[in-house]
């Protein structure tokens, strides 16, 4: 799965830079996160960094986008280019 943003960010700025992909900006009013570039930092980490450095937990799964870790990890070659 492809993780999300809650409306509990704070917008304190730590989650945008550890993002390996790219995915995660700044929204209307907080964060997001694109699923199409999120893979859980499948294939650069061994847990979501955004999730580490978040001060107030407000990242989960984003049950609208279901993905294994197959998928996962063919989306973190696809965006490398380690395909």
């Amino acid at each position: 799965m492809a993780l999300r943003i809650t409306d509990e960010c704070i917008n304190c700025d730590v989650c945008e830079p550890p993002c390996p992909n790219d995915a995660i900006s700044m929204g209307e009013e907080f964060y997001v996160i694109d699923p199409d570039a999120c893979t859980e930092c499948v294939g650069h980490f061994d847990e979501p960094q955004c999730k580490v450095v978040c001060p107030v937990e407000c990242i989960e799964l984003n049950p609208q986008w279901v993905e294994g870790q197959d998928a996962l990890m063919a989306k973190y070659r696809r965006l490398t280019g380690k395909a």
